[in-house]
């Protein structure tokens, strides 16, 4: 047993209007640029945040009792109300989020953010915040894209963001278990930082990982890229502590057990909302001798998952396997644009293992995909997709910059169920789309008649205005652009299912937060109704609170309030998310 006591995380600043470090945004390509711009027939923009010193930012409501009883418990320096650390604890990372942050608005940001060095520490923080009706929500990454991190504010003094930065060790290697223990602030890279020294891997890559804290992984029930070849993070799960404001609540003690039903699975997902997870013990894997990504292309998706269907249930899926639709292998976000010009399905097969695992693996997936028609891309196009495999937000952050709009939602369903489910979101999503372009279209046409003929345009023989050469074709130029370009992935594969990973990426009109709402309305509604799950790994949040009903029924939402009110009988731990408030 190794017991490691030096912190492992450097946590770098990040920008406050979107993902990650500023050195790290570029803007978005030109030939992208401009042919987004002719597929949606709109005209140049660029829209870049506003100024920290412009943000719509209300005065922390934190009383001096409330101030000092907190700097009582982690120290004044940990305290922290000024405008750029309530700013940078404001909502999570979703399109919606940032646009609002990008558009000024930080009206919701926390009255302070608190930064506890242990779990005891954290104990009593929530005693005072029960005690003075402060609402409290856990902050790990920071990169919840479902509304994890945006709380109900009313009948309470004040939101406190319990940051676990502090909480940022590996503090136990069991080798011969091949069990570690670490708390919860440890980012991705620092936590396979601090494994690899010991010669141990724990797997988990989502693409947040850059960012995401390992607590967060476990408040979400994450998957990672390489959940074919690791798990879920579920799955990784050994044991925790969590600090409710009932007390300590320790779960997993051996390997398996038989002690009544499993209480970690149902502290795995709970978003803060029943406690605060201040340690974790995970299962580890030896590091690979071994690693190898390739690409593939099948003749398309049906083809594609019909395959990844025999490999999952043949048991001989490679670590990684993501395929992409006709339409993101065209797109080129497939890994880095090898054979996305002669169509298809791009299908990347990653193996992490011991070399004689790797080879073996290799050849019998090679069999699978041969027989199922489908055409080696070799290992560039591997290599291509691993070096960008963490580039997606920055890309957002770069449409958004460039006038665009482009977020992610996603699913997963049985095998039966799995061509249905993708066909119908996909057509939803375009028919929602192509409603929202027609709204929009009327309303331009709305204020161009209001305004009158530009200057130039002569009176047409029915009283119409003719445009004259400086507007010619605009108005037929925005009504033939298409409504949006809808992508969409298999990246998490089982025996008896997958998930579907969607893509969409549209011109950003006017009020997109609200379009966007009405879509995805739309698309989730279209999962409910076809047997999809609401969410594969994003997790409840605010988000998707109103189809949990439909997925685990009225009872299944009375055990959750059960639940929490007995963990959190005063309910200031991320009120209204996961867990609907009564009425």
């Amino acid at each position: 047993m190794y017991v490691v006591t030096a912190s492992t995380t450097n946590r770098s600043g990040t920008v406050w209007w979107g993902w990650g470090a500023s050195d790290a945004h570029t803007p978005l390509a030109e030939d992208i640029r401009s042919l987004l711009e002719a597929a949606f027939a709109v005209a140049r923009q660029d829209t870049p945040p506003v100024g920290l010193d412009e943000l719509r930012l209300p005065a922390s409501s934190l009383s001096v009792e409330a101030s000092e009883a907190l700097a009582g418990v982690v120290g004044p320096a940990w305290v922290r109300v000024d405008a750029g650390s309530r700013v940078r604890h404001c909502r999570g990372r979703s399109t919606a989020d940032l646009l609002r942050l990008r558009a000024g608005d930080a009206l919701d940001a926390p009255d302070a953010v608190v930064l506890p060095a242990g779990h005891d520490e954290v104990l009593a923080v929530l005693r005072v915040c029960a005690r003075l009706r402060l609402a409290v929500v856990p902050f790990g990454g920071g990169t919840s894209v479902v509304g994890g991190l945006a709380p109900a504010r009313d009948g309470f003094a004040g939101v406190v963001a319990l940051d676990l930065a502090r909480l940022d060790r590996l503090t136990a290697v069991d080798a011969e278990s091949q069990v570690v223990t670490c708390e919860p602030g440890l980012r991705g890279p620092a936590l396979e930082a601090a494994l690899a020294a010991h010669g141990f891997t724990l797997g988990h890559r989502p693409q947040s990982w850059e960012y995401a804290s390992v607590g967060g992984f476990a408040a979400t029930r994450s998957s990672g890229q390489a959940s074919a070849g690791y798990g879920r993070f579920d799955s990784l799960v050994v044991g925790l502590r969590i600090a409710t404001p009932a007390g300590t609540w320790e779960l997993g003690r051996a390997p398996a057990s038989a002690a009544g039903p499993d209480l970690r699975q149902l502290a795995l997902g709970s978003e803060g909302a029943f406690g605060v997870i201040t340690q974790l013990r995970l299962r580890v894997r030896p590091l690979p001798a071994a690693t190898h990504y390739e690409g593939w292309r099948l003749a398309g998706f049906a083809a594609g998952t019909a395959a990844l269907r025999e490999l999952a249930q043949r048991d001989l899926l490679p670590t990684v396997a993501r395929l992409s639709d006709e339409t993101e292998t065209a797109a080129g976000l497939a890994g880095g644009g090898i054979g996305a010009d002669a169509g298809g399905c791009r299908l990347i097969a990653g193996y992490e293992g011991e070399a004689d695992w790797v080879a073996a693996r290799r050849a019998a997936v090679a069999e699978v995909l041969g027989a199922a028609g489908g055409v080696p891309l070799g290992a560039e196009a591997g290599t291509q997709w691993v070096r960008g495999r963490f580039h997606g937000p920055y890309l957002r952050d770069a449409l958004l910059d460039a006038g665009m709009f482009a977020e992610t939602l996603e699913t997963a369903g049985f095998w039966s169920a799995l061509p249905g489910l993708y066909t119908r979101v996909r057509d939803t999503l375009v028919a929602a789309l192509t409603a929202e372009q027609a709204v929009g279209q009327a309303a331009d046409q709305a204020v161009r008649q209001a305004a009158g003929p530009p200057a130039g345009a002569t009176a047409g023989p029915a009283g119409e205005a003719a445009a004259g050469p400086a507007g010619a074709g605009a108005g037929e130029a925005a009504a033939g652009g298409a409504p949006g370009l809808i992508m969409c992935h298999v990246s998490h594969v089982y025996p008896t299912g997958a998930s579907l990973y969607f893509t969409v990426v549209c011109p950003g009109r006017d009020d997109p937060v609200a379009r966007w709402r009405r879509v995805k309305a739309a698309a989730s509604r279209a999962i409910v109704e076809t047997g999809g799950t609401i969410t594969h790994h994003h997790a409840v949040g605010v988000d998707h609170q109103p189809w949990l009903t439909a997925e685990i029924g009225d009872l299944g939402v009375a055990v959750l309030r059960a639940v929490k009110h007995t963990l959190d009988p005063d309910g200031i731990l991320n009120p209204g998310v996961l867990v609907p408030r009564a009425t």
